[in-house]
């Protein structure tokens, strides 16, 4: 009995996308010689991507399509794909060409190598601009100095993993999702492709900077509680110089009897231990504002309808 391919693709607003998406994805899979599916999950997409998605699984049994109820993000996407993914290898993948179909044969090879993650490694995007290149490799410095965890510099959403890493990985259940962090606590034999990110086939990213931010912020705050703890230090280092200041001022009023309304020092403690009091505040009241979030226990995306040819 031939092995199975699941390949899991979150969709938002792609259907200038998708009907070249499976074109190319279906000639690479009928060139292998394994079983597979193509699970789409539509992300809330407010564009045609849900009528091309039934068109596709209408014509195709290997394609089955998730519709999601709302817009949940790229991240809870992937996990309805892997979530609903019965292969015994899953590849997930965005929809837009940056992630070619044309490597999938490769990253197979390394699975049939032994390895049980494969996690693809982009070594430039060409049609990336200054600005991000330069955000993301700060970024990843950023998070690798803060987190115990290892992530790959440059990793992205296109990876394959094993039957026993999805399984494992499904019991991971936090809202907050950085899903390359979580790959790599798993544990397994992993293995790096890099790979050239090519434009995007049609459209324009939807991964504007305010989405960029709110990732970022997950992925430091799901692996790192050292924010808690430099504000710890932020605070007992600014409460040492209070004290300096204060002893400052007695010896200036009762020593040197050199007292002079002090409107400008007094100013200047105020704002600055303000601003660090906020600061702390701020960082504290992130990591509780994922607390409340994760007890109250929602579901972490809601599916409207499953489309699968009949």
């Amino acid at each position: 009995m031939k092995k199975k391919i699941s390949i899991a693709v979150p969709v938002f607003n792609e259907e200038a996308n998708l009907r070249e998406f499976y074109k190319r994805t279906t000639s690479v899979m009928q060139g292998l010689d394994y079983d597979y599916n193509i699970i789409f999950v539509d992300d809330g997409s407010k564009d045609g991507s849900a009528l091309i998605l039934n068109e596709l699984s209408q014509k195709d049994a290997h394609i089955e399509a998730y519709l999601l109820s709302r817009n949940y993000g790229h991240q809870l996407a992937i996990t309805c794909g892997l979530d609903n993914a019965d292969g015994d290898i899953v590849i997930t993948m965005d929809g837009d060409l940056q992630h070619p179909p044309e490597l999938i044969p490769y990253l197979v090879k390394l699975w049939e190598d032994g390895y049980e993650i494969v996690q693809t490694k982009r070594m430039a995007t060409e049609d990336a601009g200054f600005f991000k290149n330069i955000t993301s490799s700060v970024y990843y410095k950023i998070i690798n100095a803060l987190s115990k965890v290892e992530i790959t510099p440059g990793g992205s959403d296109f990876r394959l993993m094993d039957r026993k890493a999805v399984d494992a990985f499904k019991m991971y259940r936090e809202r907050a999702r950085f899903i390359r962090g979580l790959v790599r606590t798993l544990g397994f034999k992993v293995a790096e492709y890099e790979f050239v990110a090519p434009p995007r086939f049609a459209g324009v990213s939807k991964f504007n900077l305010r989405k960029m931010l709110h990732f970022a912020l997950d992925g430091i705050t799901s692996f790192s509680n050292l924010p808690l703890r430099w504000a710890f230090y932020l605070g007992l280092i600014c409460g040492l110089i209070s004290l300096g200041l204060m002893g400052h001022v007695l010896y200036v009023k009762y020593i040197s009897k050199d007292a002079v309304p002090g409107w400008t020092t007094m100013m200047v403690c105020t704002l600055f231990l303000g601003g660090i009091q906020l600061l702390g505040i701020g960082i504290l009241g992130e990591y509780i504002g994922r607390i409340f979030e994760e007890i109250k226990q929602r579901p972490l995306y809601l599916v409207t309808r499953h489309i699968k040819k009949d």
